[in-house]
């Protein structure tokens, strides 16, 4: 069994506090021009979602096992403010997978060697009004552990990642 790690400051030079935990829940739902079956195949083949997801974060590690029980993990450094130059690592597990219908992951934040949060979300796609386009809706649950970026960056970030995701597809 590997030691817990220091959960580091939340600012360089900050002394570190006591343990805290927050939960949230956000809802995002998009409509997307692009069918199901083409916005489900942005999420299931590596190479589409290593382009919308890792973005200008494009020079670091991606590995990604879609399947139910597979593991996708994405490793870049932090571009700027206080923490560039740190490591930002995603671990994914994925927990259900209906083709075309919806995605189940859990996954976690760590900067440096902390972990940030855990979080556990699911992907809706269903036809768009008339049967055109895709609707998704995208539910993340969320722990945020002390010194986290915290729900509101977190949707932040998910809401660009999902207007990427848009670029990807076209939309």
């Amino acid at each position: 069994m590997m030691a817990p790690t220091r959960n580091p400051p939340s600012e360089p030079g900050e002394a570190a506090t006591a343990r805290s935990i927050t939960h949230a829940t956000y809802v995002i739902e998009r409509h997307y021009a692009a069918p199901v079956e083409r916005t489900f195949a942005a999420f299931a083949d590596p190479d589409k979602k290593r382009r919308w997801f890792m973005g200008a974060r494009d020079t670091g590690e991606f590995q990604m096992d879609f399947r139910i029980g597979g593991r996708e993990t994405s490793r870049s450094l932090i571009g700027g403010g206080p923490f560039k130059g740190t490591p930002l690592t995603n671990e994914t597990v994925y927990q259900d997978i209906v083709p075309n219908e919806r995605i189940v992951f859990a996954y976690a934040m760590i900067l440096g060697d902390h972990r940030m949060s855990a979080s556990l979300v699911t992907v809706q796609l269903r036809p768009g009004p008339g049967g055109k386009g895709t609707v998704l809706v995208f539910t993340d649950q969320g722990a945020y552990f002390e010194h986290s970026d915290g729900n509101e960056m977190r949707q932040s970030g998910w809401t660009q990642l999902l207007d990427s995701l848009g670029k990807e597809l076209g939309a």
